[in-house]
């Protein structure tokens, strides 16, 4: 066509402004569905902090929900009681704050972990548990508290050994990567294969020990957010807490944008770029020490790394960058609300909180693998 120039009609098709009248309606259901994401995380914050709140009224001596309310109000606004003639005070704010923050912190360590783990390795029964960490620090515990063996001192022992023994099966799932692949099916196996090491050796333990530390490793075991029952100083373990899970967190976050990338398959993210073996162990290191630091304090808490991440991915699907906080917040939750649970259920007794974490998780779980339509995960 005489007059046609293609390269100017090509800029102009460029530079023209784009027509987007009829991708408005999906754009406005995408934005909708990011909006879903984020309320799922403001409710699960939410929720986690009105549980932790009526969690601080429960205990031996009654608070009313409303008083301890009042006593967290009162320390917030700098306009704090006496806690030497205010008992209301001293049980909410000294006795039960900190077990209480250590609830928070070990539920949004355990389930971030479990996300990360569950996508990095494809596999949706991935967690603390079962990459042989929690094995590891039971091991290191039972050592400690069975037969005297420690590379630390005073109340810290047995904090110290369950840290170093926790991350023993990170190491060798690492090595044996190495050796071999660094493929998921090798570093579930290799966890497995220590997970049952250890298991071993610390049954072998409790074959052999008098049974006064026979039930102390039981207690341990079982797992317990009450720091002060540990004989450790309740402020000092929150503080290590809070170190391992705010830096674990944030550096998983970090890197949830190459996690999503290494979740579609080795060979789609080498296509991209990203070097999948690599940042899989990389992943590792953070989730063995962010587990490790959170379980060397509380115990076995079971099934709040496995679930809550499942659960979190039906609000917020699979992109890593909701799912990791999302789990956080809904695994902190969950975590306190199993600890009112255990206060109140047989009251004053007092149910140690992986035996409820464990109660509530394995129905929970089984009913999302009969209400889960694909075949696979």
């Amino acid at each position: 066509m005489e007059g046609y120039d293609p390269i100017e009609a090509a800029v102009e098709k460029w530079t023209a402004k784009a027509d987007v009248s009829e991708y408005e309606g999906r754009i406005s259901t995408y934005r909708k569905y990011i909006c879903l994401k984020w309320a799922f995380i403001a409710s699960s914050i939410v929720l986690a902090t009105v549980s932790a709140i009526y969690a601080l009224s429960i205990g031996a001596d009654y608070v009313t929900f409303s008083d301890a309310m009042e006593v967290v109000w009162n320390h917030l606004t700098g306009n704090p009681g006496d806690m030497a003639t205010d008992k209301d005070e001293y049980a909410v704010w000294f006795i039960r704050r900190p077990s209480v923050c250590c609830g928070l912190l070990a539920g949004a360590g355990l389930a971030a972990a479990g996300a990360v783990m569950q996508s990095i390795l494809r596999n949706p029964l991935a967690d603390p548990y079962t990459t042989g960490i929690s094995s590891g620090a039971s091991f290191g515990a039972s050592l400690a508290m069975g037969l005297g063996l420690s590379v630390a001192s005073t109340a810290y022992a047995v904090v110290t050994n369950a840290f170093i023994f926790a991350l023993i099966p990170m190491a060798v799932i690492i090595v044996v990567s190495k050796l071999k692949s660094a493929s998921p099916t090798t570093m579930i196996m290799a966890g497995i294969a220590v997970m049952y090491i250890f298991n071993a050796a610390t049954t072998l333990i409790k074959l052999f020990v008098d049974p006064e530390s026979l039930s102390a490793i039981y207690a341990w075991s079982v797992g317990s957010i009450d720091i002060a029952g540990k004989g450790i100083a309740g402020w000092d373990a929150v503080t290590a807490m809070f170190f391992f899970v705010t830096i674990g967190v944030a550096a998983l976050l970090l890197l949830s944008r190459m996690l999503n990338v290494i979740a579609t398959g080795d060979e789609s993210a080498k296509a991209l770029g990203v070097n999948s073996d690599q940042l899989r162990i990389v992943s590792l290191l953070i989730v063995s020490f962010l587990a490790a630091g959170v379980v060397s304090f509380t115990g076995l808490i079971g099934f709040i790394g496995l679930v809550c991440p499942h659960i979190a991915r039906i609000f917020v699907g699979s992109d890593n960058r909701y799912l990791i906080p999302a789990s956080a917040a809904f695994g902190a939750a969950l975590l306190i609300i199993s600890d009112i649970i255990g206060k109140s259920i047989f009251y004053p007794t007092t149910v140690q909180v992986g035996v409820i974490t464990a109660f509530i998780g394995g129905p929970l779980f089984l009913f999302l693998i009969v209400r889960q339509k694909r075949e696979a995960w």
